[in-house]
Order: C-alpha cells, then sequence, then structure tokens
C-alpha cells in the first residue's frame, strides 16, 4: 500500500528536474500521475512510471493560459473520475539585474511562475469547492513551489523573486480560502538541481556511489509526496525549505519588533527610537537565513 493509493494528481513542469521527481514518487506511492510539460519529456516521464507498473498521462498546456489550465483540470477529472492533488512546479528564468531587464523579461517569468500557480489551483479549487458544497468529504491539496529567492530576495532576479514571494502569499491565501472546503495548501522553496540549475557547477551531482546527492531533486520530492498524503491533513499554509536532508520550516514574515505612541510620529522621534526597532540586526539588507 502507498502513501497516495488510489488518488489522481497534476505536476506541472513535470517533463525533467523537480516535476519528473514529484511524479515518479507519487506514482510509486500509488498516484496517478498527469504529468504536465510544454515539452516532448512529458512522454519519457509517462513511460518511465507505466514501466514500474504505474498509472500516468501526459498533457501540453500551458500553465499561464487560462483556458487550457481550465481544460487540464476538466480532462483529468473526465478522464480518471476525480482529482486530488496539484502540485505546481512549473518555471523559466530570464534572470538579469533589474536596470537591464525589459518588459518581456518580467511578464514571462511571472506569467509561467505566479499566473501559473494561480490558473490551475483556481480550476482546482472550483472543482473541489463545488464537490463540498455538494457533500463529499473533500480533503485535496495545493503544494506549491516558492524559493529562498522569493524568501530572502536575489539580486539579478527581480522577475523571478518577486513571483515566488507571490507564491508564498497566494499559499496562504488557498489555505484560509479553501481550507474550509477540506483543502489545504503549501509551499516549499527547494534548493536542488532542476532544469534551470542543472548547468551550474554547484548543483552537480558528486562523483562516488556513496556520496550523498544533497542536490538531487528526489530529496524534495519525498516532502511533496508526505505533503499531498492523508497524513499531512492537519498541515496548511506552511512554507519548507528544503536543502537535501535539512527541511527548514519557514515562517511568512512576521512583525519581529515594535514602537509606539500615541499620536503621529515625527522624523526626529524614529531617528532617535530607530535603534529600538532594529535591534542588535541593524538596519540594513537583511541576510540570506539558510546558509550552505
Amino acid at each position: 500500500m502507498g502513501a497516495l493509493d488510489g488518488k489522481v494528481a497534476i505536476v506541472t513542469g513535470a517533463g525533467r528536474g523537480l516535476g519528473r521527481a514529484h511524479s515518479l514518487t507519487m506514482a510509486a506511492e500509488g498516484a496517478t500521475a498527469v504529468v504536465n510539460d510544454l515539452g516532448d519529456e512529458a512522454e519519457a516521464v509517462v513511460a518511465e512510471i507505466e514501466a514500474a507498473g504505474g498509472t500516468a498521462v501526459a498533457n501540453h498546456a500551458s500553465v499561464s493560459d487560462w483556458e487550457a489550465t481550465e481544460a487540464l483540470v476538466a480532462d483529468t477529472v473526465e478522464r480518471f473520475g476525480d482529482l486530488h492533488i496539484v502540485v505546481n512546479n512549473a518555471g523559466i528564468l530570464r534572470d538579469k539585474m533589474s536596470f537591464n531587464m525589459d518588459e518581456s523579461d518580467w511578464d514571462a517569468v511571472v506569467d509561467v511562475h505566479l499566473k501559473g500557480h494561480f490558473t490551475v489551483s483556481r480550476h482546482a479549487g472550483v472543482y473541489w469547492r463545488n464537490q463540498a458544497k455538494a457533500g463529499a468529504t473533500v480533503g485535496r491539496r495545493i503544494i506549491n513551489t516558492s524559493s529562498e529567492a522569493g524568501l530572502f530576495g536575489s539580486a539579478g532576479q527581480a522577475n523571478y523573486a518577486a513571483s515566488k514571494a507571490g507564491i508564498v502569499g497566494l499559499t496562504l491565501v488557498f489555505a484560509r480560502e479553501y481550507g474550509r472546503f477540506g483543502v489545504t495548501a503549501n509551499a516549499i522553496a527547494p534548493r536542488a538541481r532542476t532544469r534551470m540549475t542543472e548547468d551550474i557547477e554547484f548543483f552537480k551531482a558528486p562523483e562516488g556511489e556513496s556520496a550523498f546527492d544533497r542536490f538531487a531533486p528526489e530529496n524534495v520530492s519525498s516532502i511533496v509526496a508526505w505533503l499531498a498524503s492523508d497524513a499531512a491533513a492537519d498541515v496548511s499554509g506552511q512554507v519548507f525549505i528544503v536543502i537535501g536532508g535539512d527541511v527548514h520550516l519557514f515562517r511568512p514574515p512576521a512583525i519581529e519588533a515594535s514602537i509606539s505612541k500615541g499620536d503621529r510620529w515625527s522624523i526626529d522621534e524614529l531617528v532617535a527610537s530607530s535603534g529600538d526597532l532594529f535591534g542588535d540586526k541593524g538596519p540594513g539588507v537583511p541576510p540570506m537565513a539558510v546558509p550552505g
């Protein structure tokens, strides 16, 4: 018995990297995988799943296309009778310093990451809401993909970091809006080898069979499978930074310090009290919080 027996999952950006690993892992746990990717790699992933005895189908909808993603959800339900899990993973990079970035660089990344997370989840959410209103016990899952760039900022990635930060906000919205219908929403921020990072020396696999591959995408997929399972039914609105064998719980920005007075602050008063607000950490750009 697998942790996801009888479940149907849509995984976007699933032709390579993280999405491929998520699809293979969830299929190994008993889920039917809808392998979404623009490229021909989706068929290869489906073949891998079927060769291992699983069930999968390829889909080539663009996640930034409203009607295509609506059809993706509808076709999944029609073909397999239900939809239990959405894993939003599709992404692209158009890295440039903000002063060199043009409108097309910005729009392309925001469309795939932020809009792409919204479209699939929204259409799935409509289906799940209708199920719940009809009296069904829903118990469904949305798993989004953010990034450390979105949590801490990353120079040269204004489009990507803004999209990934927006995905955290979107995750919290979904958790609050869909929670009443039995749907959980969580996000991961993986540091792993993906189609976007596979050519970077830092992320290359170590030599030697015994060496632990810290950036193997499969390390992240086990967290995704857990969040997709019934065992995580009470986990929602959370963000997990996943690096190799390390899983860090990231709480979205919270109030860290406050200063207060009974009326409007003057500039001089703010200058005098700023030390109380910033404390020992100082007012400079916050560091990346996760080392390594």
